[in-house]
């Protein structure tokens, strides 16, 4: 490898192996240090690594970074700030995947080291605070969620937040909390399961398919509407759609950051509520949920009820791309251009279905948005655990955006969704960011067949 001076730095063999070392290479998946050995080291990956491009530096690309990770769990490095602030920095966007010749299992080992790593080491105060918020006391509760969300809700449409921008309040917020308050979506439509029926029939009659709705948390609370613009776009299809209640967080995020005990554990409440489901496919609508979905066979393995749940996953656009629509389109006559979600691309390997099924709507100009393989930033909570390089990364997508002209930028996943909408604010854009679905319920007739 032609790593930099800094990699062969951080590369020095530790003699001897302290017992942190030896702790973490004890704990160290065994899964994830066979994967280790695939990498030829080409460097294929680092033109593809979103922070690699950003500072050049081997240690943040993906090659540099299996380096890092193969001494951790080798016991030749040490998990210390110098080691661990470059696996941190990594978006786990998995477009090293995409590019690698040899099929490494990137994030796969990236998830397996940082639970690893977070065995061993005291996380700071602002991160502690966000891990246990997010990781022990929203996500895994649904109502607790739900009451932040009506929360946040009156907040909105009382007025509340507008005085509080008004007067400066937001202000005295600490960053990352202002960060987060800043990217809070419209949440003037309701939350969709708590609202909706068991059963959403198929259009036209009998059903073509018959699917279960996986909602998640974030947006099932949030962003409702995108939810119901899904199902009436899937029955629109011929499909008759399942509402299954109880449903919790599908854990993307906690295996992200390196919490596998609390994304393994909402991945089994999943995995038993949609058993036994007489459907043809378990259908989501967002790209992160649904590479954590489709992944719970490796992250539960030797549980044959986890893989064959992630068998039954779908991406709500491989289903809609085999159907034909049983009404006529409204045509929407505008300029859009659509942005690759990592974890769709990247992570499930879809990039055609969701364009195809757009590109139904009649009246549509498609401009092509340059690198739209690359990330947002987004990332989960990245954009809150490292706002600086997330802010670089936004910066070259907003760039791209502008280039286009379009009137419309689509992408698939909630995060996305958010960072870019609020990219597209900050730089004075004034072009609407939607789901796919969205953009196609608004094709949709007004009546029901």
């Amino acid at each position: 490898m032609a790593a930099s001076t800094d990699s062969e730095t951080l590369l020095t063999p530790v003699a001897p192996a302290s017992a942190c070392s030896g702790e973490l290479r004890d704990i160290f998946s065994p899964h994830a240090s066979e994967l280790l050995r695939s990498c030829i080291h080409c460097g294929l990956c680092l033109g593809a690594c979103p922070t690699y491009r950003e500072n050049g530096n081997e240690n943040d690309s993906p090659r540099g970074r299996l380096y890092l990770m193969k001494g951790l769990a080798d016991g030749r490095l040490e998990p210390t700030p110098d080691v661990t602030q470059h696996l941190d920095l990594c978006l786990d966007c998995r477009a090293c995947e995409t590019a690698c010749p040899s099929g490494v299992h990137y994030g796969s080992i990236l998830e397996s080291t940082r639970e690893s790593i977070e065995k061993t080491r005291t996380p700071g105060a602002g991160e502690s605070f966000l891990r246990w918020l997010f990781f022990k006391e929203l996500f895994p509760h649904h109502n607790r969620l739900a009451l932040v969300t009506k929360v946040l809700r009156f907040v909105q449409k009382s007025g509340l937040r507008s005085a509080a921008h008004s007067l400066g309040l937001v202000h005295m917020l600490p960053k990352r909390l202002r960060d987060l308050e800043a990217q809070q979506p419209d949440l003037s439509e309701k939350p969709f399961r708590e609202h909706a029926p068991a059963v959403f029939p198929a259009w036209g009659g009998e059903p073509k398919m018959r699917v279960a709705f996986f909602t998640g948390c974030v947006m099932d609370l949030f962003m409702g509407g995108i939810h119901r613009a899904t199902v009436r776009t899937l029955q629109a299809h011929g499909c008759e759609v399942l509402t299954v209640h109880g449903q919790a967080c599908c854990g993307a995020l906690a295996f992200h950051a390196g919490d596998g005990e609390a994304g393994r554990s909402l991945a089994r409440r999943n995995v038993t509520l949609f058993e036994g489901l007489d459907v043809d496919a378990i259908v989501n609508n967002s790209a992160g949920c649904g590479a954590a979905l489709k992944e719970y066979g490796e992250l539960l393995p030797g549980e044959p009820r986890a893989e064959a749940f992630s068998k039954l996953n779908r991406d709500v656009s491989e289903v809609l791309a085999g159907l034909e629509p049983l009404v006529e389109l409204k045509p929407i006559e505008k300029t859009i251009c659509y942005d690759e979600p990592c974890h769709l691309l990247h992570g499930q390997k879809i990039s055609a279905p969701p364009k195809k099924v757009m590109q139904r709507i009649p009246g549509l100009k498609w401009v092509t948005l340059p690198d739209a393989e690359f990330c947002c930033g987004a990332a989960g909570i990245y954009n809150l655990t490292q706002p600086k390089m997330a802010g670089k990364v936004l910066a070259r997508k907003i760039d791209a955006i502008k280039s286009t002209g379009a009137e419309i930028v689509v992408t698939g996943n909630p995060g996305c969704l958010l960072q870019i909408r609020q990219g597209c604010k900050q730089a004075g854009l004034s072009c609407e960011v939607l789901h796919p679905m969205e953009l196609f319920a608004r094709a949709l007739p007004n009546e029901v067949i």
